[in-house]
């Protein structure tokens, strides 16, 4: 146990110093190119300073709660609902074959569209409020998750579907007691793969609405050309990401791993 937490204190450390170093090179290069050659104008390069002072400006106005409360609020009730209508399309591929031909080739196309593209059907259909911003997270993510609820399901280790049959499990007994638990760590990976779909929408949505959000604060920072603000939405968008993901998806798949015994 101490070797294990001195493993991680350590690679804690590491990182640490790499961001510090990373900031620091950030910071002399706007230095060097921007105020001693001249090479590019300040409103056009971001620097570390800048985007600090940002970041405080913000808090001051009590403008960055604010959005992100709006974006993650979004976000989350877009990705249940995308969850809800993938599932049930996952296991609509996965039960009936004729479905399966006939959808997943335009279920695949769908997947690969940018979300960007629902953004009109969506504002033409429900006006710039929050329902169109929550219609733009469903499409973006829905397809993505019904092919990882597909695929899991299918590959489902057919030894356990038969030894289960054998001992008398059919219908919705051998779902819920065979195939969903043994599809688990690959419906995890998949609902990983769509909040990042989910995530991505939801910016997509936010960014063409005037409904208050990270996205509508990078929109702004873009009218008043402002390269720090839009840069410190940036970062802020990835780091609320990459902690949800980490947070969230990554303790609970460990759980389950750990639960089955890998």
């Amino acid at each position: 146990m101490r070797n294990r937490n001195m493993t991680i204190t350590k690679a804690v450390a590491t990182q640490a110093v790499f961001y510090v170093l990373l900031l620091a090179a950030w910071q002399g290069l706007y230095f060097l190119c921007v105020s001693v050659l001249g090479l590019w104008k300040p409103y056009a390069f971001p620097n570390p300073i800048g985007v600090w002072k940002s970041l405080c400006v913000l808090i001051e106005q009590n403008m960055l709660f604010v959005a992100v409360y709006h974006s993650l609020k979004r976000a989350i009730i877009g990705f249940l609902l995308s969850i809800l209508t993938g599932v049930v399309l996952g296991f609509f591929l996965v039960k009936f074959k004729l479905l399966a031909e006939a959808f997943k080739p335009l279920i695949l196309g769908f997947q690969t569209l940018p979300s960007i593209c629902w953004v009109p059907f969506a504002i033409l259909w429900f006006g710039l409020n929050e329902t169109a911003i929550i219609f733009v997270i469903l499409m973006g993510s829905t397809f993505s998750i019904a092919l990882s609820v597909d695929m899991a399901i299918r590959n489902v280790n057919p030894l356990y579907i038969k030894a289960a049959k054998t001992m008398g499990a059919k219908g919705l007994e051998l779902y819920t007691k065979v195939i969903c638990p043994a599809s688990l760590p690959s419906l995890i990976t998949g609902l990983k793969q769509g909040w990042s779909f989910a995530w991505r929408s939801l910016m997509a949505g936010e960014v063409m609405s005037a409904s208050i959000g990270l996205g509508q604060a990078l929109t702004l920072g873009r009218d008043l050309a402002d390269i720090n603000r839009v840069m410190l939405i940036i970062i802020i968008i990835v780091i609320l990401g990459v902690l949800i993901e980490r947070f969230i998806f990554a303790g609970f798949e460990e759980k389950i791993l750990k639960k089955m015994g890998y």
